[in-house]
């Protein structure tokens, strides 16, 4: 089970695992509950280069369809394909198998999103 203190999170409910200058990124559960069901995920192609704030793919549900947001500047470096082929992964094991993408990124550039606290007042405010 992933720690969910360690993680760094965005506003857009996204999650971030830190590894030095690599960062996996997912949808967190509070997300993965308000879309319901996931039937579809299109993600970027490994290589990308992203920049913070723009639009890198979408998560479809039977409710809605939602946009991800590159939460830091950076190259894609990996893309979960299991979750492209599995949906359902995103609501199943949101911080586990469900991760979206991974990132090489600066060194530090996730030290100012948010910890699990503020995340956790965000989605209760």
């Amino acid at each position: 089970m992933t720690d969910l203190t360690a993680l760094k999170y965005t506003e857009e409910h996204e999650w971030l695992a830190v590894d030095g200058t690599t960062v996996t990124i997912g949808i967190t559960d509070y997300a993965a509950e308000k879309l319901g069901d996931v039937v579809f995920v299109e993600l970027p192609d490994v290589g990308t280069e992203l920049e913070a704030g723009t639009v890198v793919g979408e998560v479809e549900s039977t409710k809605s369809v939602g946009e991800i947001y590159a939460p830091l500047a950076g190259t894609v470096t990996e893309v979960n394909d299991a979750v492209v082929d599995d949906p359902s992964l995103v609501n199943s094991s949101p911080f586990e198998g469900g991760w979206l993408i991974k990132m090489s990124v600066a060194d530090g550039a996730a030290d100012a999103l948010l910890d699990r606290d503020a995340y956790v007042a965000l989605t209760e405010g």
